[in-house]
Formats: structure tokens, sequence, C-alpha cells
């Protein structure tokens, strides 16, 4: 991990971009619930963290394969295709509780195949993961066609859509936070974390200290998977409907999300906190447009937009930079 001065890279990038981001997320929110009706409302608000809890999800092991310099398209396909098993599962007769943990670990396979495209076989994970993107959502709509899969336990269907001593904070909030906590620990306080900024940064340079990079690269994207597919059982309870179209585009807002949050598109650089507000702020502008009836289409016209800003504005600071340091030293 490099340093600047004596703070670490990564709390040195979350006082610049970062806290950019923060800081804008917070000035969209007072905006918004001055200008947006009902946007301050407690029930809004509820509906707000509910919205992003899928896409934060995602976001977390996706932050960590983008800094490593890879991409994981097909993590809303895996989030249907969990979502639509779960439903055939489900009308079939077995028992919710064997059926999330299932779930899961379905989501996990679905990863490490991408995994093994990408490591052992050596394909490039951008048309890796397109391909299962398409090949994941094809096989939700063989378990389960046009048809949706309702009527799931009342117990779990509540508590998903309840809330925290009936305030607005979700109960759902909770596996999010802990499940942040924990990757934000893994990545910035960890020999994992340092691992991963280091495939990111010279994939060759760490390979030649010793980091297994493709072993690692491989978990990655199992965690992504893992994630993914928790997330569609959530997405299943929220709803209480089981659709193989569950999750279409969310892919477009996680990504959108992380490079907002700071994240390299060509890895090595990023944070979670960054990351995180990345999610709100996306979050953030995508409830205040639909309150004031924008249409699905412009919501994601704005997100592509915002996905193309992520990118292309980190770089021009960066050459900016490195153009006023030349003129500096001539």
């Amino acid at each position: 991990m490099s340093e600047k001065g004596t703070r670490p890279a990564w709390l040195s990038r979350l006082a610049s971009w970062d806290a950019a981001v923060i800081v804008i997320t917070v000035v969209v929110l007072v905006i918004a619930s001055g200008a947006v009706e009902n946007f301050g409302s407690s029930r809004n608000f509820t509906f707000l963290l509910l919205d992003l809890l899928p896409i934060a999800l995602v976001a977390l092991p996706m932050t960590f394969v983008i800094v490593t310099g890879e991409i994981d398209l097909s993590v809303a396909s895996t989030l249907g295709l969990t979502s639509a098993v779960m439903g055939d599962l489900w009308d079939k007769g077995m028992s919710i509780e064997s059926i999330m943990p299932l779930c899961v670990v379905l989501g996990a396979v679905l990863g490490a195949l991408n995994g093994f495209f990408v490591t052992v076989l050596k394909l490039p994970s951008l048309a890796v993961t397109i391909g299962t993107l398409a090949l994941y959502r094809g096989l939700a709509f063989v378990v389960l066609g046009d048809n949706a899969v309702a009527d799931f336990p009342r117990d779990y269907t509540t508590w998903v859509t309840g809330t925290i001593g009936g305030g607005p904070i979700p109960n759902v909030l909770i596996p999010l936070v802990v499940l942040a906590i924990v990757f934000g620990v893994v990545l910035h306080a960890t020999p994992i974390g340092r691992a991963v900024f280091a495939a990111g940064a010279n994939e060759q340079a760490a390979r030649f200290a010793g980091i297994r990079v493709g072993r690692l690269k491989f978990w990655l994207y199992v965690a992504s998977g893992a994630v993914a597919g928790l997330a569609g059982v959530l997405w299943t309870l929220r709803y209480s409907s089981a659709r193989a179209d569950n999750g279409a585009g969310l892919e477009l807002a996680v990504v959108a999300a992380v490079l907002l949050g700071g994240v390299s598109i060509f890895g090595g650089k990023g944070t979670l906190p960054g990351v995180l507000a990345g999610v709100v702020l996306l979050a953030t502008l995508q409830n205040a447009l639909r309150l004031q009836d924008v249409s699905n289409e412009a919501l994601n016209i704005v997100t592509g937009v915002l996905l193309i800003i992520s990118v292309l504005l980190p770089n021009i600071v960066t050459r900016t930079r490195a153009h006023l340091r030349r003129r500096a030293t001539t």
C-alpha cells in the first residue's frame, strides 16, 4: 500500500474525490428535500433505502473486482436467475429456509464460472460477463418462463419490508451494514485488500511480490456471485414475486455507483466509503426523479450520463494535475 506522507493511500483518496462525492450527495439530499414534494417524508426515506439496498449489496464485491482491473456485468442476471430458481423451488414445495441458502450457493457457483473463464482460461472479463449476462438471464426464463411466483411466507416478506422499531430504517439495512463493515475492513485493513490494490495497480509486479493474482480474482468473482444471489433473495421477498426479469438493468446502476464513488475503471484505486456515497447519490437522484414522474427510460439516460461522467472526470482531473506539475518543473 502506497502512502502520501503518513496517511494511507485510501485515506488520502477519501479526502479528495470521495469527499467531493459525499458533499455532492448531501447537497442533492438537501435540495431534493426542499424542491421535491414528499421526498423528505419518512415513508419515502424508507423506500429510498429499500431501493438502494440491492445496488449497495452488489456494489460491495464489485468494488473489489473493479479495483483489480476486472468487471462483472452478469450480476443482475445472477440476481434474476437466483430469483427464478427461488420461485421454482418454492412452487415445488421446498421450505424457504432451505431455498435461501441454496440461492446464495447458486450465486457463488455462477460467480465461480465467471472466475474460471477469466482466471483459468484467461479470457477478458468484459467479454465473459457480457456472455454470462445473456446466459444467466436466458436460464432464468428457462426455469420460470414469463410466470411469476408469489405468496412467499409472510413472516419473511414482512421482515424485509418492515422497519426497525417502526421507524424509517428498514430491517434489511442491518445485513447491508454488517457486510459493508466486513468488506470495508477486508479492503482497507488486511493483506487481502493490499493484494487487491496491488493486483489492480500492476498485476505483473503483484505476481513478482508473491501474490496469487489468479486465485484472488477467482474468489472475488465467487463473492460477487454469492452476494448477487443474496440480493436476489431479498429482492424476491421485498416484492413477494419471483420473476425471471427481476433486477434487469441493475448492473448499469451498480457499475455507475462504483465508478461515481471514485473507483478507477483501470484498477488500483478506490475506497469503499466513496462507493457507498456513490450508491446513495445515484439512488437519491433516481428517487427524486421518480417522484417527479420521470420515466424509466429517462432514468436510464441519467444513469448512463453519470457513468460517463464518472469515467471521464477523474481522468480529466488526473491529466490536468500532471500537466500542472510538468509546467511547475519547467
